[in-house]
């Protein structure tokens, strides 16, 4: 059995890196790509202290130029969820958020327009605890949750500390950081210095660890592999 199933994948930005630039990175990938119903969304970014608030209220920026409408219209940068019951699942996230004391920076409700179809506003919360259900469980939704990290040692725990391990991001310009995170960031598909959506099915090979999947990858060669048996044969000449 092969199977590549969810995530909560989450992004490392560090002190060394330009914030808008990751922020425009991390904001339109997430939010425009799927509405953020793909398991390989960067549903966590974990920053500095210090940089904080400073990434919430560029996301909340952001967030707040994505045109909602029609997914076959140019014009549209965010599409709506896949069902109703998605977008109560949602709703139900969203609430528990608040409920658990994280900040809702942006978002968080129906949009007052398209007021046809399943949207729901791209959602930033700030001062997320890692303990929280909202970044500990994928929501399947334009909910982003903000964490805030000691150190890199720590960003690294927290990234590390779900039951999932599919994709990672880490936006840094110091090598040993991003060496490091090729070593203990637990996921199956690294990105360094740029989104983790939008992997090429049949060019790309991606798959998880943990409870994204089975280790394996689609999109390779190795994936056939998982597919035969191996037979060992030893003849005396």
């Amino acid at each position: 059995v092969t199977l590549e199933l969810g995530g909560k994948s989450a992004a490392i930005l560090c002190d060394d890196f330009d914030t808008d630039t990751a922020v425009r990175t991390l904001g339109a990938g997430f939010f425009g790509y799927l509405s953020g119903q793909v398991c390989h969304a960067p549903t966590r970014v974990i920053v500095p202290r210090a940089r904080h608030d400073a990434v919430v209220a560029g996301l909340c920026a952001v967030a707040r130029t994505m045109v909602l409408g029609d997914p076959f219209d140019p014009a549209t940068t965010m599409g709506p969820l896949a069902s109703a019951r998605q977008r109560e699942t949602v709703e139900r996230y969203v609430t528990s958020g608040v409920a658990q004391g994280a900040h809702l920076a942006c978002g968080g409700q129906r949009p007052a327009a398209p007021n046809s179809g399943f949207f729901f506003e791209p959602t930033v919360f700030g001062n997320v605890d890692p303990a929280m259900t909202i970044a500990q469980e994928e929501i399947f939704g334009p909910v982003l949750a903000l964490l805030r990290a000691r150190d890199y040692d720590d960003a690294l725990d927290i990234a590390n500390g779900t039951e999932y391990g599919l994709t990672g991001a880490v936006f840094s310009h110091d090598r040993a950081r991003l060496e490091q995170a090729r070593r203990e960031f637990h996921v199956g598909n690294l990105y360094l210095n740029r989104k983790c959506t939008g992997a090429l099915v049949g060019i790309h090979p991606f798959g998880g660890f943990n409870m994204s999947g089975t280790d394996s990858k689609t999109g390779g060669p190795d994936y056939l592999l998982l597919y035969t048996q191996a037979k060992s044969v030893a003849e005396r000449l």
